[in-house]
């Protein structure tokens, strides 16, 4: 965002406020000022009149012009197409150093004495905005013939760049910057005065009629002009060319500055647009177009813009005169957003503002408009306005004393918040002793919340005036549960990089089509994001798998035939819930070519996926699950179990995914971060005697799952059993239905040695609750 100070003190008075202090105070209340520049005119040029102007007689293009200059009258040679009698001119007088570092002399043309230089803007430093000399008007204030430019404040003017962030569209303009350091400096704003004699002019009625549909979120006024003989003036075509806006014809350029300086949406239009043939009543209709959008129409549905969007060239004004209808527009930046995300078009110059949060109060930049018109041609503007507004209700936020307080960290006088929440333009007059009740304006389209609040007293405080705090250093223990959370994090990463695999990092958010595509849970579409980056990061994830895949994939196509993946990240439900998940994704060869595999490695399966999960989680159960998405392959998934909680799922990638990536076999788990262990290990006895080891293969039917087998075994309570796993799985043709489960059991006492008949006693009793409940024996 370019501003001036001059154009700043045209709303708000910095008399005695020095650029460096207007800069510091900019970056002090979060404007951060980007960049600075200072029009430097050299000494001896001056202001001047052309009394005189003839040709020069020996060559077509140059004039001989005798030029007024206060205390003397100059015969210069000028070549420019516009010099001309009567005209007020800049001049470089013999003597002075021109920014490109000619030094002007007397000098002979043709043949004709010339002392001095009529300047273009190029030639003195400032942009190019005339083809030609610049011709000056009232419009840079009062000046005397002879005086130097360098004293004028359009020509010694500051231009400062201010990098704002998209959150501040009630800044987009002259107006909007005012008004903050309005509040920074406890100023009023300035405010055009206007008399619109309204009951001596034509009532706009008698040429233009609105009609419109209910509900479409848009605030319309209107004004008409009767066009004759627009000349913009020099400041508004220097300001122009200083923001990079200029425009083809003058009525455009015009609507352009006086948005940029107002903030308010501004267009012209052609009177004739609207008209039917040999009528004079202009009939304009709002209505949705067939996108949605809400549209400027002719009666003949002949579009003539889209709000806030774009405007169409043919109804455009031109400069040729003639009655032209000025619009005013305000459509809320959200809506205007999430329309244009749902149904992208192409957009104009405006639409930025529009998108960001335009000035809401359309009158000031209405009749602000009409008054540079009027003011530099002979224009006349029509008796009234016709306007169209939907009522939007006011946004109202509580917050006490003490809440402000704790979140500043300071206190802070209750009568200085209250002034400077009035500055700012916040109704606080329904407050109570302790506790804001605060009514934000229409154009602070950023404050949602109670924080926001907090920021803007924290902002015209000065984070520079709050008092630093010392540390308190108690016996107390300031670990808190963020440490905790953030040394869980730490450890589980460590675990996992550890354990031979890479951190992956995502964007937290994704595309929905492909979440929607294998059946992941997806942001409600009220909650929806309004502006995403692009396309493909269109809403916020609700799984940490499909970025693992998506990465496995890219490292697969670059040659590496074994890929190893965690992450640790947030996710979102349906409801914009945040959660924190671990992902992990191993996908091809277990290890490195080497000797011992003969270059030949094997791939990774379920049992050594498991193990790796193991190494970084620790002890855990599997239980047979089938997940609610398709990425998992349909007989190759387990829900994992600690401490009998489920905590996560863990699968083979579909083969279809698989091939659909580029993959080799890949397996992936999901874990709910919460629900991991973590904190003090506690300590257990341990057995000093030998442990020993029994195995037993058990006849079982195939169809039988082991963690009924599992089930029996822990309620039989066996003496000495410490733990059991099974380590084979047999079948032949001779077993028919059954299969041969072979289960390892480790037996070991605290207090002595196991004989024999120790064991056996043991391992009977296991047989014997197998047999009454399962009726499953040995092999």
């Amino acid at each position: 965002m370019i501003v001036t100070r001059s154009w700043l003190n045209e709303w708000i008075d910095l008399s005695g406020v020095s650029t460096q202090e207007l800069i510091k105070t900019f970056n002090s209340i979060g404007l951060e000022v980007d960049s600075v520049s200072t029009y430097d005119v050299p000494k001896k040029i001056v202001f001047g009149r052309v009394l005189d102007c003839k040709k020069h007689p020996d060559a077509d293009k140059l004039n001989i012009c005798q030029v007024d200059l206060g205390s003397s009258v100059r015969q210069i040679v000028c070549g420019a197409s516009n010099v001309r009698a009567g005209l007020d001119v800049v001049v470089a007088t013999v003597g002075a150093v021109m920014p490109g570092g000619l030094t002007i002399k007397p000098v002979k043309l043709r043949g004709v004495e010339s002392e001095g230089m009529i300047c273009s803007a190029k030639e003195i430093g400032l942009e190019d905005i005339y083809d030609g000399i610049i011709e000056l008007d009232s419009s840079i204030g009062s000046y005397t013939l002879g005086e130097e430019i360098c004293e004028n404040p359009i020509f010694s003017d500051d231009i400062i760049e201010i990098e704002l962030t998209a959150n501040r569209g009630d800044c987009l303009s002259i107006r909007g910057i005012a008004r903050d350091l309005c509040a920074a400096y406890d100023k009023s704003l300035k405010e055009e005065k206007t008399d619109e004699n309204d009951d001596k002019r034509l009532g706009i009625g008698r040429i233009l009629a609105l009609s419109h549909e209910n509900n479409l979120n848009v605030n319309l006024r209107y004004k008409a002009v009767d066009l004759k003989e627009l000349k913009l003036p020099f400041v508004v075509r220097l300001r122009l060319a200083q923001i990079e806006n200029s425009r083809e014809s003058d009525i455009e350029s015009l609507m352009h500055y006086a948005t940029h300086s107002s903030g308010v949406i501004l267009r012209a239009y052609n009177h004739q647009f609207f008209c039917n043939k040999n009528e004079t009543l202009a009939k304009i209709s709002l209505c949705q177009d067939e996108n949605g959008y809400a549209s400027i129409m002719t009666k003949e549905d002949k579009k003539a813009s889209t709000v806030g969007i774009v405007q169409e060239d043919e109804a455009k004004a031109t400069d040729n005169g003639g009655i032209v209808l000025i619009e005013a527009s305000y459509i809320p930046p959200d809506i205007i957003s999430k329309k244009m995300q749902e149904s992208k078009m192409i957009a104009g110059p405006m639409y930025y503002r529009t998108s960001r949060g335009s000035e809401p109060d359309l009158d000031v930049g209405l009749c602000y408009c009409v008054s540079i018109l009027e003011s530099n041609s002979a224009s006349s503007a029509f008796g009234g306005t016709i306007e169209l507004g939907d009522p939007n209700e006011d946004k109202i936020i509580s917050v006490s004393k003490k809440e402000i307080d704790e979140i500043i960290g300071a206190n802070i006088d209750k009568a200085k918040i209250t002034k400077i929440l009035k500055n700012l333009g916040f109704d606080t007059t329904k407050s109570s002793a302790n506790n804001f009740v605060v009514c934000v304006p229409k154009f602070r389209h950023d404050i949602t919340n109670k924080q926001d609040i907090v920021e803007e007293i924290v902002r015209l405080v000065g984070i520079d005036n709050i008092p630093s705090k010392p540390f308190s250093f108690t016996e107390e223990n300031r670990l808190r549960d963020d440490y905790f959370t953030y040394k869980k994090r730490r450890d589980y990463r460590h675990k996992a990089a550890f354990s031979g695999f890479f951190e992956s990092v995502h964007f937290v958010f994704d595309e929905k089509r492909v979440l929607e595509q294998y059946g992941f849970e997806t942001i409600d579409e009220s909650k929806e994001l309004l502006n995403p980056i692009v396309n493909t990061l269109d809403t916020l994830r609700s799984t940490l798998l499909s970025g693992l895949l998506k990465a496995a994939s890219n490292n697969s196509k670059n040659g590496y035939s074994s890929v190893k993946l965690f992450e640790v990240g947030s996710v979102f439900n349906s409801q914009r819930e945040e959660s924190v998940r671990m992902a992990v994704l191993f996908c091809g060869d277990r290890e490195s070519e080497c000797l011992s595999n003969a270059g030949k490695p094997p791939k990774v399966d379920f049992g050594f996926f498991v193990q790796k999960i193991s190494n970084i989680i620790g002890e855990f159960e599997l239980k047979e699950f089938k997940t609610t998405h398709s990425l998992s392959h349909p007989f190759q998934s387990a829900r994992i179990i600690i401490a009998g909680e489920s905590v996560g799922e863990l699968f083979r990638v579909h083969p279809d995914v698989e091939e659909s990536y580029d993959l080799d076999a890949t397996y992936m788990c999901e874990l709910d971060f919460s629900k991991l262990p973590s904190g003090l290990k506690t300590a257990k006895n341990s057995s000093k005697y030998q442990a020993s080891h029994r195995d037993l293969s058990l006849v079982m039917p195939k169809e039988m799952h082991y963690e009924k087998v599992k089930s029996v075994i822990e309620e039989a309570s066996v003496e000495h059993l410490v733990r059991f796993y099974p380590v084979d799985k047999y079948s032949d043709e001779s077993l028919g239905q059954n299969m041969s489960l072979t289960i390892r059991f480790v037996l070991q006492p605290m207090d002595k040695t196991l004989e024999e008949d120790d064991i056996t006693k043991s391992i009977q009793s296991v047989l014997d609750a197998l047999k009454d409940k399962l009726g499953i024996s040995i092999r």
